[in-house]
C-alpha cells in the first residue's frame, strides 16, 4: 500500500513539472540606490508604434515584482521611473529573473525562460559584433581627422564592409538554427523592413519557424511583409533601365484625372516630389531650367507628388513655377503610384523615351540637362 502511494505522488509530481505554467512572474531586482516606491513600468509597443503601460509594480528593498498570463510571446520593455534607458524583455509565461543596475539599464541580465534565455544569447553575441563595429568606426574617425594616408583609409573602410557582412551572415544563421525563438521573427521582421534580402529567402526561412513563432505578432507582420515585398521587387523590375515605363493616372490640381500615356512627349521626365521634401525643391530650379529650354523640343514633365495636403502640393507648384502636368493622390508613401514605381524615398525620378521606356533614373543637375539633349538629339 505504501509503495503504491508513493507512486502516485511521484506521478503527481512529474505531471506537475511537465505542465506548461499557467502565467509569467517577472521577479526583478534593481540595485543602485533606488527610492522605495519607486515605480517601474511593463510596457508594450502599440499598433501606433507608442509604447502601451501594460503594468505598474513598487520598488521594495531593491525588489519589484510583476505578474500576468501571457497568450503567446511578446516583446515587452521595463522602464523605471525617473531613470533613462530601458529593457528589453520577452513575456512569456514562465518565472522570469530579471537583475540590473538602474544606471545601465540595457545591459540587464533576464534569464529563466526559453525566450528570454536565447533573447539574452542573441545579445551577447551581437554586442560583440557592434563593438569591433565601433572600434573600427573610432579608428576610421581618427583617421580622417589625423590625415592618415588614403590607403589606412579605405583598407578601414573595406573592414568595416566585411564586418556589417559578418553581422548580416549571422543573424540570418541565427534564425535558421533558433526556429522557436521570437527574436528569429524580430530579425525577419527587419529584413523584410529593410530589404536586406530576398522575399523567396525570407519566406524559407518564414516557414521553417515553429507554428507558435509563426503566429506571434512578429511572425505575422513577416509573412504580411513577405506580399508587401514581393510586389516591391516586381515593382523595381518593372521600373527598371530599359523595362517599359508601368502606365498611371490620377487628379491634377483641378481634380480632372489625367493619365500617363496621354501627356507623353518625345522625352518624358516622372518626377515624384513633395512639397515637404527640401531636397526636391532644391533641385525644382534645375528642373525648371531643363523644362524651359527644351519643352518645345519635345520634353515634357509629369510631377507626382506624395503630398499630404492638397493645400501645400497647390502652394508648391505655385511658388516654384512647376508649369507641367501635375498629379497627386495626397496619400504620402502610401500613394499607389509610388508604390507603383518602387518609390520609398524622395526625390525620384525616371526619365522616358518616346517609347515610354525607362531610359534614365535619379538624373540631377547637369546631368539631366545632357540626357535630356542627347534624347533629343
Amino acid at each position: 500500500m505504501k509503495n503504491g502511494i508513493l507512486f502516485l505522488i511521484v506521478l503527481v509530481t512529474l505531471i506537475s513539472c511537465n505542465q506548461e505554467p499557467e502565467g509569467y512572474t517577472i521577479n526583478g531586482t534593481l540595485t543602485g540606490g533606488l527610492e522605495e516606491g519607486t515605480n517601474v513600468f511593463l510596457k508594450r509597443i502599440g499598433d501606433n508604434n507608442q509604447p502601451i503601460e501594460v503594468d505598474t509594480a513598487t520598488i521594495t528593498d531593491g525588489k519589484f515584482q510583476f505578474k500576468g498570463v501571457s497568450t503567446t510571446p511578446e516583446l515587452h520593455y521595463i522602464f523605471v521611473d525617473k531613470i533613462k534607458g530601458y529593457t528589453a524583455v520577452i513575456l512569456e509565461n514562465g518565472t522570469i529573473d530579471f537583475s540590473a543596475q538602474k544606471d545601465s539599464l540595457g545591459f540587464a541580465s533576464i534569464e529563466g525562460t526559453l525566450q528570454n534565455d536565447v533573447f539574452a544569447d542573441y545579445l551577447e553575441k551581437s554586442r560583440a559584433l557592434s563593438q569591433q563595429a565601433r572600434s573600427i568606426q573610432d579608428d576610421l574617425q581618427k583617421a580622417t581627422q589625423n590625415g592618415s594616408p588614403e590607403a589606412t583609409i579605405i583598407a578601414l573602410r573595406d573592414e568595416m564592409q566585411e564586418l556589417q557582412e559578418e553581422y548580416k551572415g549571422f543573424e540570418l544563421e541565427y534564425i535558421k538554427s533558433h526556429p522557436n525563438a521570437l527574436i528569429s521573427a524580430l530579425l525577419l521582421d527587419r529584413a523584410v523592413a529593410s530589404k536586406a534580402i530576398d522575399s523567396e529567402e525570407i519566406k524559407t526561412m518564414y516557414e521553417a519557424l515553429s507554428p507558435e513563432i509563426m503566429n506571434s505578432k512578429p511572425g505575422k507582420r513577416v509573412l504580411e511583409g513577405i506580399e508587401k515585398l514581393k510586389k516591391s521587387e516586381e515593382a523595381k523590375k518593372n521600373t527598371s533601365v530599359g523595362a517599359k515605363a508601368p502606365d498611371f493616372s490620377g487628379p491634377n490640381p483641378e481634380g480632372k484625372t489625367i493619365a500617363l500615356r496621354d501627356v507623353m512627349g518625345k522625352v518624358t521626365l516622372v518626377d515624384f516630389w513633395a512639397a515637404w521634401c527640401r531636397p526636391c525643391r532644391a533641385e525644382n530650379p534645375n528642373v525648371v531650367a531643363v523644362y524651359n529650354k527644351y519643352h518645345e523640343k519635345g520634353l515634357n514633365i509629369v510631377g507626382v507628388s506624395l503630398d499630404r495636403t492638397a493645400e501645400a502640393w497647390k502652394k508648391a507648384i505655385a511658388d516654384d513655377r512647376l508649369e507641367w502636368n501635375h498629379i497627386s493622390n495626397i496619400a504620402y508613401f502610401d500613394d499607389e503610384i509610388a508604390k507603383l514605381y518602387n518609390v520609398d524615398a524622395i526625390p525620384a525620378a525616371f526619365l522616358l523615351d518616346e517609347n515610354g521606356v525607362i531610359v534614365a533614373k535619379n538624373l540631377r543637375g547637369p546631368a539631366l540637362e545632357e540626357k535630356v539633349a542627347e534624347l533629343l538629339n
